[in-house]
């Protein structure tokens, strides 16, 4: 296994199975179902996503990147619209072999040429791994959040 057999692809509709498998691991809560309908909208979406592969020297789908424009508040950033990474996998035995700054790497590409400026991201208080990674792909952190809700009675 080496990092210099792995080419990156944008993704298209005939990897829906592979991005989904990969998905699938980096939000396993989440029903396969669900991540089929969102890896196709994501994949269809046209100029306002875009999506890619990392496929090692057998063709096997071996990392992931998403990103879309946000019009709306993307916290810390100043301008609009701005790309955000929506997601960002490497499979476990691939990870430290520069995949996923690669993967970064084309999702910069992307947003530069469609004219942005910032890339926003995030992740969850306790993935401490992929605080980690967003840390070492350059990203700085911009707060941290605690959300809330309630769910109102119906009625009057």
């Amino acid at each position: 296994m080496k990092a210099d057999d792995i080419h990156i692809e944008a993704g298209a509709p005939s990897d829906l199975d592979d991005w989904i498998a990969l998905r699938a691991a980096l939000w396993p809560h989440e029903s396969a179902d669900d991540l089929r309908a969102q890896g196709a909208d994501l994949i269809n979406r046209g100029a306002d996503a875009v999506t890619f592969l990392a496929r090692s020297g057998d063709g096997a789908a071996v990392g992931l990147a998403e990103a879309t424009l946000r019009r709306d508040y993307v916290n810390g950033c100043a301008t609009s619209p701005v790309a955000f990474v929506e997601g960002l996998y490497v499979a476990p035995s691939w990870r430290g072999h520069g995949l996923a700054r690669r993967l970064c790497a084309e999702v910069e590409r992307w947003a530069r040429n469609v004219g942005c400026t910032e890339l926003g991201s995030d992740t969850y208080l306790d993935n401490v791994e992929s605080q980690r990674m967003h840390e070492a792909l350059g990203f700085d952190e911009m707060e941290r959040v605690v959300c809330y809700r309630k769910v109102l009675p119906t009625g009057t």
